[in-house]
């Protein structure tokens, strides 16, 4: 919010270099944060994927939140006026390949009630195949 302020007070005085620079930090800042989301909603999506392949079974409410993560994945990602994306497919797969580490440690917590390391879970998986089965990538 305060930077808004500042962009208001820099555009009454006629700053325009100094406004323009501060809409540049502004528009980062808001594709920061849709990144983050994304990273978040895509940990979440891999991790429920870990947990089906691992344990060959699927439960209601990890499809449900396959779902409900996958749409707020592609609902964060569109551009309202444009329709364009804010990520390429290049990048979404990037951002799915960090996100898929912290899903893995989070997966081996909770497939098997935790009786595995990540490293045995991943043994149990095919990544590749997670991401196809998912997201259509590779």
């Amino acid at each position: 919010m305060e930077e808004l302020l500042e962009l208001k007070d820099l555009l009454l005085v006629g700053n325009i270099p100094d406004a323009l620079l501060l809409v540049e930090e502004m528009t980062e800042m808001s594709k920061d944060d849709k990144l983050n989301k994304i990273f978040s909603f895509s940990i979440i999506v891999l991790l429920h994927l870990i947990k089906q392949q691992a344990e060959k079974r699927s439960t209601r409410s990890w499809e449900t939140s396959i779902s409900n993560s996958v749409r707020q994945i592609q609902r964060i990602n569109k551009r309202r006026k444009t329709g364009e994306n804010y990520l390429t497919i290049e990048e979404l797969k990037e951002t799915l390949d960090d996100a898929y580490s912290s899903a893995l440690r989070q997966g081996a917590l909770e497939a098997f009630e935790g009786i595995y390391q990540p490293e045995e879970i991943e043994a149990m998986i095919e990544k590749i195949k997670l991401l196809i089965k998912q997201w259509g990538l590779f």
